[in-house]
């Protein structure tokens, strides 16, 4: 069995555009059906600990048409988190970054999670994130000074796939800042930058990450 931890946004208000975001259902719900399908334990952490706001929008039909997440979320599996602070990095086998535009507001330049992912990595051990999930792996700086993702095949959020007049609004553009150091796509759903770093593209690749995760940490253990 391996341990992973999904690491979700607290949730970010904006009042003055009256935007209100956290992570995503599906992006947590389904690779997390599958990991612990498959034998594994996730724990769940975000920056300040507790009941992490969730996007209302993951729970919508059009992104949920069976009800799937909404059945998941009202149950209270996401309920508790553990503060990042609190993470001992050392524990786990992978790290999953959930996205969901909250991610690009307190996750994203949070040097407790660089931490983590840095512990994580240098352990040998898997760095994935799924959507805006990826945003963290921008600034988490390794030893040389230069991105985790420096260089390396990412894929994230596409800008062209933002709903209309919130690029306005959002504090940088996802994917613009991932083709400054990156080899970024938005063809493939899922890719493996290197043997530990995986990225998904969007919620509807949230699965095909998951299966990957799995496959992954199947090959670990033989």
């Amino acid at each position: 069995m391996a341990k992973v931890l999904a690491v979700l946004s607290s949730g970010f208000k904006d009042t003055k555009n009256n935007y209100e975001t956290g992570w995503w259902g599906e992006e947590l719900f389904a690779p997390m059906e599958l990991l612990e399908k498959a034998g594994h334990q996730v724990n769940l952490a975000s920056p300040l600990g507790g009941k992490p706001e969730i996007d209302k929008h993951s729970l919508a039909k059009e992104y949920d048409p069976e009800g799937k997440y909404k059945t998941l979320y009202e149950s209270g599996k996401a309920d508790h988190t553990t503060a990042l602070s609190e993470v001992n990095p050392d524990e786990y086998d992978a790290v999953l970054i959930v996205g969901g535009h909250g991610a690009m507001y307190d996750l994203a330049k949070s040097e407790e999670l660089h931490q983590i992912i840095n512990s994580i990595y240098d352990n040998g051990n898997i760095v994935s994130a799924v959507c805006h999930g990826p945003a963290p792996l921008i600034w988490t700086k390794r030893s040389d000074g230069k991105s985790i993702i420096s260089g390396l095949r990412v894929t994230g959020y596409p800008e062209a796939m933002e709903p209309e007049g919130l690029p306005d609004i959002l504090p940088y553009s996802l994917e613009g800042e991932m083709r400054k150091i990156a080899d970024y796509t938005s063809e493939e759903k899922v890719v493996w930058g290197n043997k530990q770093l995986l990225t998904g593209r969007d919620p509807f690749s949230s699965e095909a990450l998951g299966e990957e995760l799995v496959k992954a940490l199947e090959e670990r253990n033989k």
